[in-house]
């Protein structure tokens, strides 16, 4: 083999002795697990935004971001549940670029797992101490979850993942919300079954255990749009699209059924400025429709402290470093103009 073994990665243990969330944390965290939990179950009917930058590259910046986030939560707590998005791991098409926080915690150096694995679970507990508001983040490598286990108020599943058996295996033992996204194809029984598949119960091989899982009656879909065998990218968000899912979703028997839009990606046709108009015409399709209103729960939205994207080394404090993202001005207004018209509902 041509593998170099460079570092043992440390014990799940050791990282969580080494790096504690602490009590008073913990008890935050699991408050919002229940806010959270409620919504996928039917029981409270606010509506979810997993909102943040494309990739958490910058602690800084993310908590400045999350900080400004907990404030407007504060605002529209009624109608809506903000949970960051802090994605620390970054799946790329072709292999190359950063690849996130997890290999690189400084984008300028060279990659250090065990620096990177430290760095995630930093930047995602100063964020809960000084917001409040536990995030989302991507499962790309499932071996890494244990270390975030604690941490975590959703994880969502990316679509070069959602085909993968050690993801739905994984996804299977969680006890919060886990998002499947339909994969670049745009394939839905393809969605489905990865939701079915962590929603039973397993048996499998774990980080060198032999493990057992209940399954994860929370797992559900997200809708990211598609690309065709040309490359050119397919929306899936459209009136006709989600009550046609919608419609299979209740069919299918699978527990708690549940929506979420992604406005960015190929629903946006990769174009960041899009995704509020998107979100508009997701709450409209919601209020046309008892049905949408009961399953479409939320939306994704990539969004950052200033709007775009720039190389590594641009040094624009909060400005993207993988996909652009939305400017900070207009998601505000943004997060504001969908509690608005939830009020109306």
């Amino acid at each position: 083999m041509s593998f170099t073994y460079i570092q043992e990665m440390p014990k799940v243990e050791d990282i969580l002795n080494e790096i504690p969330l602490g009590e008073d944390l913990s008890r935050v965290k699991k408050e919002r697990d229940t806010v959270i939990r409620d919504i996928f179950e039917g029981k409270s009917d606010k509506f979810i935004l997993v909102i943040g930058p494309c990739s958490a590259d910058n602690e800084d910046a993310v908590c400045q971001y999350n900080t400004r986030l907990r404030k407007v939560q504060d605002k529209v707590k009624d109608k809506v549940i903000l949970i960051p998005r802090i994605y620390t791991n970054k799946p790329r098409t072709t292999g190359e670029g950063y690849k996130g926080m997890g290999h690189q915690p400084n984008p300028a150096e060279d990659p250090d797992m065990v620096k990177g694995l430290k760095a995630m679970r930093q930047m995602h507990i100063r964020s809960l101490r000084e917001t409040g508001l536990p995030a989302a983040d991507e499962m790309l490598y499932p071996e890494n979850y244990p270390y975030l286990a604690d941490i975590l108020s959703y994880v969502a599943i990316g679509a070069r993942s959602v085909e993968n058996q050690q993801h739905r295996l994984t996804i299977s033992g969680l006890d919060i919300p886990a998002g499947m996204k339909n994969p670049t194809s745009g394939n839905m029984t393809v969605m489905f079954n990865s939701i079915q598949a962590a929603q039973l119960p397993h048996v499998f091989s774990y980080n060198r255990w032999a493990v057992r899982t209940s399954g994860n009656p929370l797992c559900h879909a997200v809708i990211r749009g598609a690309t065709d065998h040309y490359g050119r990218c397919i929306p899936n968000y459209h009136y006709e699209e989600l009550i046609f899912l919608s419609e299979m979703y209740e069919k299918s028997g699978l527990r708690n059924p549940a929506i979420i839009v992604d406005t960015n990606h190929a629903n946006s046709n990769k174009q960041y400025q899009e995704q509020p108009r998107i979100a508009m015409e997701v709450l409209h399709s919601r209020h046309r429709s008892g049905l949408l209103r009961k399953l479409v729960k939320g939306l994704m939205v990539e969004s950052y402290i200033e709007s775009g994207r720039q190389d590594i080394g641009g040094g624009i404090f909060g400005k993207s470093i993988t996909d652009p993202c939305l400017d900070w001005e207009t998601s505000e207004k943004f997060i504001l103009d969908i509690a608005e018209i939830l009020s109306k509902e």
